[in-house]
């Protein structure tokens, strides 16, 4: 694991939890609880997206050089099945590193399940 895995403001009030960050990649696990459900019973979609969003974005800074930001400039989440309450985990991967762009990919699993996949493509804007 890498030495300081944080995921940030927002992330961590909703409960994520970073597990290891390195080498392109990072994995996290979240606890679904009944405020995390949308009307149908369900996890909501925007708690996914902000998983695997935070779960790469962890992953492309254990690559960044000191005056490189990732910001994410195009994230696409494909659900795969309701989330329900309970454990969760999220792996993401950087997938191709160029000069200024990079693209993750990143997996959500429930009970051994695919829940959703996403990939993104995040900006790497100097500090």
């Amino acid at each position: 694991m890498s030495e300081d895995v944080r995921t940030g403001g927002f992330a961590e009030r909703l409960g994520a939890r970073p597990e290891s960050a390195q080498d392109g990649s990072a994995r996290m696990s979240f606890e679904v609880t009944e405020e995390h459900l949308n009307p149908a019973g369900t996890l909501h979609g925007g708690v996914l997206a902000t998983l695997v969003d935070t779960a790469m974005g962890l992953a492309v800074r254990t690559t960044t050089g000191e005056g490189e930001v990732p910001a994410t400039s195009q994230l696409t989440v494909t659900y795969l099945r309701p989330g329900r309450p309970g454990p969760l985990q999220v792996t993401a991967r950087q997938r191709t590193r160029g000069e200024h762009l990079t693209v993750c990919e990143a997996d959500v699993e429930q009970e051994g399940r695919a829940l959703a996949h996403a990939v993104a493509t995040f900006a790497l804007l100097a500090r």
